[in-house]
């Protein structure tokens, strides 16, 4: 059971507890006040903080943005140099066999040339377009009519024999052989 506690209250405690309730009740405006500055204060530092969590976030979505495209751009990149090392390593597996058996060969080129085998090469390709065209032009058509020259050289030499023989039926050829070849032996002419 729960007893009761009665006090009596006396004039001078009413009045004590009177003044201490006005007295708290004129300071509470005053720490409403105190408060009310405290939450304003908290109020505008958390405005800013939203308003610089806001340019952060903005910043953010802006860096996620690049990085996006600069995903998409490596992307691109990588499947390009895929396909380059993919191509790379065909070429290399189909020239290196060739490459390796013309390096001696390539080896011993470049230590014999000497600087002016590669000036006279160089006039030599020079003249190539030139010397293609003779060739063309000059010597082709020549080449061509060979088979016609043939016949015709050994009637040549067919008349040349029968000269030859003519003469050496004349009286005293000989003689007169012999006596020009004497002469060439002196030196006389």
């Amino acid at each position: 059971m729960r007893q009761s506690v009665r006090m009596e209250l006396t004039p001078r405690a009413v009045f004590d507890l009177a003044r201490s309730t006005v007295e708290t009740a004129v300071s509470v405006p005053g720490r409403v006040l105190g408060l009310l500055e405290a939450a304003e204060s908290v109020v505008r530092r958390a405005d800013d903080l939203v308003t610089r969590t806001e340019g952060v976030l903005a910043e953010t979505e802006a860096l996620v943005a690049r990085a996006s495209a600069v995903t998409a751009t490596a992307e691109v990149v990588t499947a390009d140099v895929g396909e380059l090392s993919r191509t790379s390593r065909e070429l290399v597996d189909v020239y290196a066999p060739l490459a390796q058996r013309a390096q001696p060969l390539a080896a011993r080129f470049v230590e014999e040339l000497t600087p002016q085998e590669v000036e006279a090469a160089v006039r030599l390709v020079d003249q190539l377009p030139e010397l293609a065209r003779h060739m063309a032009e000059d010597v082709l058509p020549i080449l061509a009519t060979l088979d016609r020259v043939g016949p015709d050289i050994h009637q040549l030499l067919d008349v040349v024999n029968d000269m030859r023989q003519a003469i050496l039926g004349i009286p005293g050829f000989a003689f007169m052989r012999r006596r020009g070849e004497e002469k060439e032996d002196r030196g006389e002419t």
